[in-house]
């Protein structure tokens, strides 16, 4: 789709017309792209008094987005809006005589069923995901509301998310009751690379501010990217290879604070086309001081971020080469004086370089439509300091993902589908009082996927086969943990999506999946004090590669007025790899003893959500997940599963203007594994306000959002922090972002 930025939508301050037209009603507007603000041209409109469809008149919004609907008697009328590539949409609207109406109409993009699409690598849209794209994508005017500090923040409020914390910097997160590998992080497709999978105390490299969108993918698609079928795939979309042309330059800025902390936050983004080259540029600069909670302020809890990006691409038609380099400063606090941390607080500083190279040749023949090539260089370094400013721990990576795919069109029996290998090799080096063996290791990885429908049927499926090889520097038979050597893994996963359509709003459906994992390099060798976690860390070279079985069931349901989503899933694992608190201490260094060992576990669950418009401009909107993790031979608690929780919202649209307010809960968890706390529930209320308007042709939206409106303490039980001090008290958070045209 050509992007054109909105050109001439001074809606909100145009003139009465002095003319005839003036004597009567008139109501201007522009078309707009929920997601990016820019002008979406040639929209058809279609407006009629309410009441009387046969009474319309239609136009389409002008090159700039624009349109208007001149001497119109007074009167409730109701205005329609259609393009190819969009949702349609309606609202209502009053026309006074002599008055003139304003309106923004901000369209969702639709997905479409047809043709492969080119996104993010080789993601590809089908009606499967379709259902997926309301419960499962954050972008445009709701992920601008719910941004916050970190990723895992800005997802936490996602029915069956959960935020692993150990104080607001180090956040990640938690897909129902997964965490770690298991869920696993991209940008643009590309594998985002630190060490935030872990360990608690240590942060995701990604700032979600200038972010396009937000998806949580799930199903066989995960496949094309991770072999963790019951986990998920959290990709933020930038596109720092831009992969689409257009004339003008355009971009964003924006800028974002909060109380709770201090925090600040400018940033911008920029697109600018040269011939046949568009490039790219982005900032962002964030500083936040201590967390205030409602029983005190959380100490060593401050950051600073600093991140840019640039690149640029060759376009040519719908294939594209090109290149960007992202450049990733953070540095934190670590909370001290609990159980499960350093007594005096540590501060963490930790940088990430990363190259990334993509080129996508379309051919768009009888049988394939694209080849795609993908290549990253990335460089991790971890500073842990104590209070004396001595360096505990030292971590670096220098690692190099890859992937090669081909997407089809019809082949056989399968409408479309993908054909790949994904590759990486990684270089892991360690320092300070840290012993873990520097090792390497590689990953080569094919897969398929493929899509097949007909009738009310639609069927995706993949699967991946996984050789991994993991080399420490020096083998040693005699280290305490075990012999550590050389493990090499083959393992295979697998997943099938079956969609029944019952109705044009009616979906029904069920996945089945086999899942693998494999250890990671601290999980086999590490022994020895991990600084900021305060913990004495035993791998374990002998553990076997975890697998599981998974199934799900799931009904969608979309009237005029109503939508719904029900999930029911249960993942059986074998080998499930967990470092556990043991109670013992080694009394060299005096730190509690954390063991990693491989268990059979059982997790299965429910979400979900629906959202009810009560008139056109009020809507109800209500969620529900629940996880449950049990050993399975003796069915006692996993630990750190979250308790089950939840929201309800209400919410108000008036022109350009949004305003809700929402309530979100948690259930006790008092089922938790041996040395784990238990955490009360809780209830607090929140609120927003939205509002968009356009000045010479610029789109600007601001977002106020006061969080815990009452100043209640509640614990989050996923956060090591919570033994000494709440989560944030109240919060009153702003955001304000200009979309724009040169």
């Amino acid at each position: 789709m050509r992007k054109r930025v909105v050109r001439v939508l001074a809606i909100l301050l145009f003139l009465v017309s002095s003319d005839a037209t003036a004597q009567q009603g008139t109501v201007r507007g522009a078309t707009v792209d929920a997601e990016s603000g820019i002008a979406v041209p040639a929209a058809y409109l279609f407006l009629h008094p309410a009441g009387q469809p046969g009474a319309g008149r239609d136009l389409s919004s002008a090159e700039d987005g624009s349109f208007a609907f001149q001497k119109l008697s007074a009167g409730r009328y109701v205005l329609q809006v259609s393009r190819a590539g969009y949702n349609t949409s309606m609202m209502e609207l009053d026309v006074g005589e002599k008055e003139e109406s304003n309106v923004l109409l901000y369209l969702q993009p639709h997905v479409y069923q047809t043709e492969p699409v080119v996104v993010t690598g080789t993601h590809m849209h089908s009606r499967v995901e379709n259902v997926d794209e309301i419960s499962h994508v954050l972008r445009g005017k709701e992920l601008d509301r719910e941004l916050g500090l970190t990723l895992a923040a800005t997802l936490k409020n996602e029915t069956g998310i959960a935020m692993r914390t150990m104080g607001p910097a180090p956040a990640r997160p938690v897909i129902r009751g997964l965490g770690g590998d298991r869920v696993h992080l991209s940008e643009d497709g590309n594998k985002t690379t630190d060490l935030s999978a872990s360990s608690p105390d240590h942060a995701v490299t990604i700032e979600p501010f200038a972010v396009e969108r937000i998806e949580v993918l799930r199903g066989p698609k995960v496949l094309m990217q991770s072999p963790v079928t019951i986990g998920g795939v959290v990709n933020v979309v930038r596109h720092e290879i831009p992969q689409d042309m257009h004339g003008n330059i355009i971009g964003t800025m924006g800028m974002y604070g909060e109380t709770a902390n201090g925090g600040l936050l400018g940033a911008a983004t920029a697109e600018i086309p040269v011939h046949q080259f568009m490039t790219r540029g982005e900032f962002s600069h964030r500083q936040t001081g201590d967390l205030r909670t409602p029983e005190g302020v959380l100490s060593n809890s401050d950051s600073r971020t600093t991140s840019l990006s640039f690149g640029g691409s060759y376009i040519d038609r719908d294939s594209y080469a090109g290149a960007a380099y992202r450049h990733f400063d953070l540095e934190y606090g670590i909370p001290g004086g609990f159980v499960g941390a350093h007594p005096d607080g540590v501060t963490i500083a930790l940088e990430r370089r990363q190259v990334n190279a993509r080129a996508a040749l379309v051919f768009d023949a009888t049988l394939v439509h694209d080849v795609t090539l993908q290549l990253s260089r990335a460089y991790y370094r971890h500073k842990e300091f104590e209070a004396t400013g001595a360096i505990g721990s030292e971590f670096s990576i220098v690692s190099y993902p890859g992937r090669i795919a081909l997407s089809h069109h019809s082949l056989g029996p399968f409408t479309e589908g993908s054909a790949g290998v994904n590759f990486e090799y990684r270089d892991f080096n360690v320092g300070g009082f840290v012993f873990t063996s520097p090792s390497t290791s590689l990953n080569v990885a094919p897969y398929v996927y493929e899509r097949w429908a007909a009738g009310p049927f639609s069927l995706e499926a993949a699967l991946r086969y996984n050789h991994d090889v993991i080399t420490p520097l020096r083998e040693n038979p005699d280290a305490r943990t075990g012999h550590i050597r050389q493990r090499t893994f083959h393992t295979w996963s697998a997943s099938t999506t079956l969609l029944f359509e019952l109705t044009d709003i009616v979906h029904i459906g069920m996945n089945l999946s086999r899942s693998s994992r494999v250890p990671t390099i601290e999980e086999l060798f590490s022994e020895g004090p991990h600084l900021a976690a305060y913990s004495y860390e035993v791998g374990n070279p002998d553990l076997e590669a975890e697998h599981g079985y998974g199934s799900e069931l799931f009904l969608y349901h979309r009237f005029s007025r109503l939508y719904f989503n029900i999930n029911f899933f249960r993942n059986q694992m074998y080998s499930y790899i967990l470092p556990r608190n043991t109670g013992e201490v080694n009394y060299a260094t005096f730190l509690p003893i954390y063991a990693t060992t491989g268990v059979d576990a059982l997790i299965y669950g429910a979400e979900a959500q629906a959202e009810l418009l009560v008139t056109e401009k009020l809507s109800l909107n209500a969620a529900l997940s629940f996880s449950r993790g049990s050993f399975t031979g003796s069915g006692e608690a996993l630990p750190q599963i979250p308790p089950m929780k939840g929201r309800l919202g209400v919410s108000w649209k008036e022109k350009a203007w949004r305003i809700g307010a929402e309530s979100e809960f948690a259930a006790r968890q008092d089922r938790v594994d041996e040395f784990e706390e238990e955490t009360a529930g809780y209830a607090i209320v929140s609120g927003y306000v939205q509002y968009s308007f356009t000045t010479q042709g610029q789109v600007h939206n601001i977002s106020v959002t006061a969080e815990n409106l009452f100043d209640q303490p509640y614990r989050n039980h996923l956060s090591r922090v919570k033994v000494i001090l709440p989560e944030a008290g109240r919060n009153l958070r702003l955001t304000y972002k200009l979309h724009f045209q040169l």
